[in-house]
């Protein structure tokens, strides 16, 4: 077996992370308004919309779920976070 054929190890993997991951707050906030948005769209059954009713629903409110956990997930980080410095701050005054 040659050098070339041999598989390399020391080749650091980068873990895949999902399309939504890092989008913040306003991001979040973007997510769920476009959910509404798309589900106006299906109750209006504007151009584009499939016969099925229930999928457009579906997916819409997909996209809300998605943008409310990433909502809630940034303002817990950003609370925990003022309530760190908020005791690190009293253990500096003690």
């Amino acid at each position: 077996m040659s050098d070339k054929e041999a598989e390399r190890t020391d080749e650091r993997v980068h873990p895949v992370s999902p399309w939504w991951a890092g989008m913040g707050t306003w991001g979040a906030v973007a997510l769920i308004v476009f959910g509404g948005v798309a589900a106006a769209w299906v109750f209006l059954r504007l151009p584009g919309t499939s016969e099925e009713v229930t999928q457009g629903y579906y997916q819409a409110a997909r996209v809300v779920a998605v943008g409310s956990v990433i909502a809630g997930c940034a303002l817990l980080g950003r609370r925990r976070a003022r309530a760190g410095a908020e005791e690190t701050g009293e253990r500096e005054r003690a």
